[in-house]
């Protein structure tokens, strides 16, 4: 134009071309190649669903109760073949007794009381470790039973023999009355026979090596402490064993809902006895049944098929102790 050309206006330098007019040029390609697939709810930070799973796997990384239970199990390193016994009861009883403790379990939170007492004192006496515990600790050590806040260590169950029992109660000039159990399995049963034997003046029970419960805490739990005090015998064969209490003088009584004498009725009663339990629902075994002088019953309403092995017993024991102090009376 006339008049400006000395101002030709804005010239590009040479060598400074200007960048495509639209795009990045290929700065920002990674923003061009989208983002993928949208992610799974639980994958979103923050998403609920996100945050539940991290919950569950923060749960899942941590120790369950059981292997809890089972490190703390193997911290206080029970030996092989001893027994947890727990139980207040069950407890003094045995310390009463004079049963060998190696360790006592007490809970700090455990209140005392004339039981405890003399548990300690029969700990201090003998120089056994009393172990302050938390009630997890004793939980895991009984396996969950009933502890009330107290649990003692012992030795394996020492059974003695038939004739033993035998030999004892004539010693202190007793009438024997033996209890025999015929594949008796249950531990709660035994237990309670114990706890009956006991309370009616039995000189002991007899149980046969196979085929049987034994002597183990539950049985020391159930019986109140009575295993401290009533004597167990172990047998190899229960009929051979009752066929030699049967020549020592003593009549064998089986218990059967069949039987033809009551236990009420019994004429045998102040004689030397051995009742005969078998298992609930198969009772007596054949040849113990042949075995048996006796085959007496308690006798119950219709409505009820059959009495426990262990309620049974203890009518039976019941029934034996009445008889005796009767005749005594005469």
């Amino acid at each position: 134009m006339p008049g400006n050309e000395q101002y030709p206006g804005a010239r590009r330098r040479p060598g400074s071309k200007k960048g495509p007019t639209k795009g990045s040029g290929g700065n920002r390609r990674q923003g061009l190649e989208g983002r993928g697939p949208t992610p799974k709810a639980e994958d979103r930070v923050g998403h609920p669903k996100a945050r539940a799973k991290a919950r569950a796997e923060a749960r899942a990384a941590q120790p369950t109760r059981t292997k809890q239970l089972e490190k703390i199990r193997r911290r206080f390193d029970v030996p092989e073949g001893y027994e947890i016994v727990c139980g207040r009861n069950a407890v003094a009883e045995a310390a009463r007794a004079g049963v060998p403790i190696s360790r006592v379990f007490m809970a700090v939170s455990a209140e005392s009381d004339d039981r405890l007492g003399a548990v300690v004192r029969r700990a201090t006496l003998i120089g056994c470790p009393v172990l302050e515990t938390t009630k997890l600790d004793l939980e895991a050590l009984t396996d969950g039973a009933v502890h009330q806040g107290v649990a003692i260590e012992v030795p394996a169950y020492e059974y003695t023999s038939a004739l033993d029992l035998l030999d004892r109660a004539r010693a202190v000039g007793h009438t024997p009355l033996l209890v025999a159990l015929d594949q008796v399995t249950d531990p709660h049963n035994l237990g309670a026979v114990l706890r009956s034997t006991g309370a009616f003046g039995g000189d002991g029970v007899i149980i046969p090596e196979r085929r049987s419960v034994g002597v183990n805490a539950t049985v020391w739990k159930v019986s109140a402490g009575a295993a401290a005090r009533v004597p167990v015998a172990r047998e190899t064969n229960l009929v051979r064993t009752l066929e030699t209490l049967k020549k020592e003088g003593c009549f064998v009584v089986g218990l059967d809902g069949g039987g033809e004498t009551l236990m009420e009725d019994l004429s045998l009663a102040d004689s030397p006895l051995v009742l005969v339990t078998g298992a609930e629902g198969a009772g007596l075994s054949r040849l113990v049944r042949e075995t048996c002088d006796v085959i007496a019953s308690i006798p119950i309403s219709q409505t009820v098929e059959s009495l426990n092995a262990a309620v049974a017993t203890g009518i039976s024991l019941y029934e034996v102790d009445r008889l005796r102090r009767a005749a005594a009376k005469a």
